[in-house]
């Protein structure tokens, strides 16, 4: 066990993630030897950055904060500090029940944490992180909060309203990760489509990402996590036009039911939806969608799910997930609805839907073969390189196997032609 050696473990999203990476480089500053999601800890200090957005993620973080309480316990570590998401929501909970951690932080208070162990926190250093990322791509977080009242999300209660990041902060700190060798940067807030608002008192996501993708050595802009009532289609314009601005976009759409989406306090109905989407096709040609669908809201009937599975069916996105309502305390729906649909049938009604969502994604994949396409290699392995087109971002979607024909750059693009597919993934040749 070495006396300056932190281990920080994160779990849940990316968001999260970029806390750890800012965190890390604040401890490197204060001399420290940081690690982060070790297979083994070795160090006398732990940090656990949790998650508390749905009950699987809750269960996990505490299972976590658990396990290293019996390793301080056993004095296998000296501190074991908890941060995130989890304990912003459950923090005089989480105290009480687990009074083995030094200390719970939230979600914005982790500063102190330096401050606790008598080290400092160097303003000076606020844009800067110890990337986890391979280092030619990175998440950078343009905003914290969120101001929507959707009926079964928990986030605001946990992050608080809104709250935008300058554009001028954003470009600094893109920026500095240009000069660490970053080319990809994926923007990520719980809602890009309110990014401005708050402190430009408009919209101003178009205007950001324009500015970023001026910046020399910014390659790849993928725009994650949008909302689809009052989306700014301003956007579509620079995404069309601009090269190294990817033709994706992640707006989740949760339903497609209108009694679901009134239930889900959506503000924005199947009708509106299908013309935002017609619209996003037709100013972006060849744009990939994400969107993620939620089965077993309460009051989700067979016709609601019959009419999501028509829905997906029709729009075809070229991803998608989904998962299962789960009841989260505080919330609208928890307050005002009963948890009324077994478990069975949620479970039942994600598979069909996962199963139609894998026919569509083998289709759009075999439509693929043939075309070359550029891809960024991120990692070497035994029998292929592994490389993501500007449709696929990091750790959620689909990878392209390259043939080991040739020597590869592990960060750089290569021209490559689609030769068949493998299970969601594309093989490929450079050519």
């Amino acid at each position: 066990m070495r006396s300056n050696k932190v281990d920080i473990i994160t779990l849940g999203c990316s968001k999260n993630l970029v806390d750890s990476e800012l965190l890390m480089r604040q401890f490197a500053a204060n001399g420290y030897v940081v690690a982060h999601d070790p297979e083994k800890t070795s160090g006398n200090i732990v940090v656990i950055n949790t998650c508390g957005f749905v009950n699987e993620a809750k269960e996990e973080s505490i299972e976590m904060i658990l396990a290293f309480a019996e390793a301080r316990k056993a004095k296998r570590i000296r501190n074991l500090f908890v941060m995130g998401c989890l304990s912003e929501r459950y923090l005089k909970e989480l105290q009480q029940l687990i009074p083995e951690v030094d200390k719970f932080y939230g979600k914005f208070n982790w500063k102190e944490l330096l401050a606790d162990l008598g080290k400092s926190y160097y303003s000076e250093l606020s844009n800067e992180r110890t990337l986890t990322t391979p280092s030619h791509y990175a998440y950078v977080k343009i905003a914290e909060g969120c101001n929507r009242t959707c009926a079964y999300c928990s986030i605001p209660l946990i992050t608080g309203k809104y709250h935008s990041r300058s554009i001028e902060s954003i470009e600094s700190e893109v920026k500095s990760l240009v000069k660490q060798g970053v080319k990809e940067f994926q923007l990520i807030a719980q809602d890009l489509t309110y990014y401005g608002k708050d402190i430009y008192q408009k919209c101003n996501l178009a205007e950001l990402v324009e500015r970023i993708s001026d910046l020399a050595g910014v390659e790849w802009i993928r725009l994650h996590y949008a909302y689809p009532t009052d989306f700014p289609l301003e956007v579509l314009k620079v995404m069309r036009e601009r090269p190294n601005v990817c033709k994706y976009l992640d707006i989740a759409l949760q339903h497609s039911s209108d009694s679901i989406l009134k239930k889900m306090r959506r503000n924005i109905t199947q009708a509106e939806t299908i013309e935002l989407l017609q619209t996003i096709r037709e100013e972006v040609p060849g744009i990939h969608l994400r969107t993620t669908m939620m089965v077993g809201h309460p009051g989700e009937s067979d016709k609601d799910f019959k009419d999501l599975i028509n829905f997906v069916t029709k729009m075809r996105f070229e991803r998608l997930g989904a998962f299962m309502y789960s009841e989260e305390e505080g919330t609208y729906s928890a307050i005002h609805y009963r948890d009324e649909v077994e478990a069975e049938i949620k479970q039942r009604r994600m598979d069909e839907l996962m199963k139609i969502q894998e026919e569509i994604t083998a289709h759009i994949n075999e439509s693929k073969i043939k075309a070359t396409l550029k891809v960024m290699v991120d990692r070497e392995e035994s029998g292929f390189y592994i490389g993501r087109t500007e449709y696929d971002s990091p750790e959620v979607d689909a990878e392209v196997l390259i043939t080991k024909n040739k020597k590869l750059q592990t960060g750089e693009f290569y021209s490559v032609q689609i030769t068949g597919t493998q299970s969601v993934d594309l093989l490929g040749t450079v050519q």
